[in-house]
């Protein structure tokens, strides 16, 4: 991970002069922070857990969420927007992992005074293999949706907590949100249980499915950028040596993310003869995507992956 570029301090007098942000239900404009006729005012991190946050609060909570859709997290640097909100909200949401190491400096510089959630509390991490850049192991969690119930019952535990009155609600929430994820785990299993064996092999932009790959049993071959972070430096070597890997393994296609730019995925496609999955049908690493479309929630993402996979090594 680099660490943000800009003064995010600077930001903190900027940020009292910016107007209030656009309220909007969807996950691709911020809503405003301020509580709304005694709503919980809720700041939530990435889209995931923005997804999960209005899932669980209903109408309830009012979410301003922080990274839009198709944005790389990786490397995001914070806005006087941002501080903004933060400075106004009740309960800050993070994936957590180190995925957000511009939070802490933006919650000092806003004057928080809230509840912060890490999201990912009591999930088992997924550790790398010395050579990658995230050093607090793999973020990417919520590629389980088992990791996604557990992220899910943080947000639950904080709302309640936060807004006791409303607690029944959240629970209630809670539980018809977890049955979805059931169901999400179980059709998935079925769809790639249609693969077979032999052809469960997996090359994408950089090491973002790993709980994806470790629940359904896929192998996985290698990465373009390898390493769970995407500003990590991608060398001739590492292109020779997946195109490599790609040619040695019989694997049948290179799956580009849509946060990310396709062109290496592509261009080591070329090399190694084989198909790349790219375009509308990239997959969802880091991000969800924009309203109406294939990912824009973590449902319906899950479900696209999923099928885009299954499709592209024939399922």
């Amino acid at each position: 991970m680099r660490p943000s570029r800009r003064p995010i301090a600077a930001f903190a007098l900027a940020a009292t002069l910016t107007a209030p942000l656009t309220a909007c239900g969807d996950n691709t404009t911020a809503q405003p922070a301020a509580a709304d006729g005694g709503k919980l005012a809720v700041v939530a991190t990435t889209t995931q857990v923005a997804d999960f946050a209005r899932n669980i609060g209903g109408d309830k909570v009012t979410v301003t969420q922080i990274l839009k859709p198709n944005i790389d997290p990786h490397d995001y640097e914070p806005t006087p927007a941002d501080i903004t909100a933060i400075g106004a909200a009740k309960v800050v949401v993070k994936s957590g992992i180190g995925l957000e190491r511009w939070l802490d400096e933006t919650i000092s510089s806003a004057g928080f005074k809230g509840v912060t959630v890490d999201a990912s509390t009591g999930v088992k991490i997924r550790q790398g293999n010395g050579d990658e850049e995230q050093k607090d192991g793999d973020p990417h969690i919520w590629h389980n949706p088992r990791n996604a119930k557990i992220m899910a019952q943080n947000i639950e535990k904080a709302f309640a907590a936060a807004d006791p009155a409303d607690a029944a609600i959240y629970q209630k929430n809670l539980a018809d949100y977890s049955a979805k994820l059931d169901r999400l785990d179980a059709d998935i299993q079925a769809k790639i249980d249609k693969l077979p064996p032999d052809g469960r092999k997996l090359v994408t932009n950089h090491n973002a499915f790993g709980y994806y790959i470790d629940r359904y049993q896929l192998e996985f071959v290698g990465s373009i950028i390898p390493s769970f972070d995407t500003s990590a430096e991608l060398s001739a070597k590492d292109v020779d040596d997946i195109v490599s890997k790609i040619k040695k393994t019989g694997t049948k296609a290179v799956f580009s993310e849509s946060s990310l730019p396709p062109k290496t995925a592509e261009a080591i496609a070329r090399q190694a003869g084989v198909k790349v999955v790219a375009g509308e049908d990239a997959l969802y690493g880091d991000t969800l995507g924009p309203q109406g479309s294939a990912g824009d929630t973590y449902l319906k993402m899950a479900e696209h992956n999923t099928d885009v996979l299954v499709q592209a090594l024939g399922g």
